[in-house]
């Protein structure tokens, strides 16, 4: 699945072309390494690092997710990671 979709999915942003400009603009990582494309396929057991206001984000992915649903079910999607 797509990071910006996966990112719209998880509810970290409110639309998907926001989650697209953040991740343009290179301020994400996937298992270390620094991405600018919002095409770029996440996996579940992938590591997203990222800073999101003010707050440092440490997250391995657990599912894809096959809608943009309610919190709960967003939250499903990953596990936060002491980082």
């Amino acid at each position: 699945m797509r990071i910006d979709k996966w990112l719209w999915y998880a509810r970290f942003f409110k639309s998907r072309s926001m989650a697209a400009r953040f991740v343009a603009n290179g301020k994400i990582r996937i298992n270390r390494q620094r991405t600018s494309k919002a095409s770029r396929a996440v996996r579940p057991d992938d590591v997203l690092t990222f800073v999101l206001h003010g707050k440092l984000w440490v997250i391995r992915v657990c599912g894809a997710g096959m809608r943009r649903g309610p919190a709960v079910e967003a939250r499903a999607l990953y596990e936060e990671l002491p980082g």
